[in-house]
Parts: structure tokens; C-alpha cells; sequence
């Protein structure tokens, strides 16, 4: 069974940063494209960041140079590391997989930057 379990989430001032992980099970995750997506209440899901099974990286221009994700085989575990971190930042944050015709999703974990 496929499980990805996200961790990391809190209340941080604008400016500071947080780190997230997607602890993944039940795939083999070294051959599996991974991805961030967030969601703020009443707004649409969006595509954060990705990153293939070879490391290659995408990100959204809103957070590109301040988010950097990455992934290690050997835990599978997938990051995503958040500096400068802006109000507008604030969603919930879910992990993401595909494999074949069925989509994976974490339960989320909550980002709120606030003073």
C-alpha cells in the first residue's frame, strides 16, 4: 500500500524558514518523480515543485530561488527546504506521486507565516 506521510509544517515569522518531508512507503521510490503542492483555503491546488527520478528540479516562479527540493533514495524521503518564507506562502502542503493511471497524496501538513 502506498503510503507518503509529510512532516515539518508550523507557524513561522515572515523571513525564517522550515524544512518538509514526505516519508514514503509501499513503492519503490527510487524510480518515481515526485512532487510539492500547496493550497490555501479557497484557492486553487498548485504545482510548488518537482523533482524526477534522475534529480532534476522545477519549481513555481513565486517560490523559485528561496524553495529548494530534493530527495534521498536510501530514506525515501523527498524535501522541501523553505527559506524567506512569505505571508502568501501560507497553505497546506502535500506530497505527490503518480504511478501509472493512480495519483498518491499525503495528508497534508499546515504552513502559516504570520507575525
Amino acid at each position: 500500500q502506498v503510503q507518503l506521510v509529510e512532516s515539518g509544517g508550523g507557524l513561522v515569522q515572515p523571513g525564517g524558514s522550515l524544512r518538509l518531508s514526505c516519508a514514503a512507503s509501499g513503492m519503490i521510490f527510487s524510480i518515481n518523480a515526485m512532487r510539492w503542492y500547496r493550497q490555501a483555503p479557497g484557492k486553487e491546488r498548485e504545482l510548488v515543485a518537482d523533482i524526477t527520478s534522475a534529480g532534476r528540479t522545477n519549481y513555481a516562479d513565486s517560490v523559485k530561488g528561496r524553495f529548494t527540493i530534493s530527495r534521498d533514495n536510501a530514506k525515501n524521503t523527498m524535501y522541501l527546504q523553505m527559506n524567506s518564507l512569505k505571508p502568501e506562502d501560507t497553505a497546506v502542503y502535500y506530497c505527490n506521486t503518480k504511478i501509472y493511471y493512480s495519483s498518491y497524496w499525503g495528508q497534508g501538513t499546515q504552513v502559516t507565516v504570520s507575525s
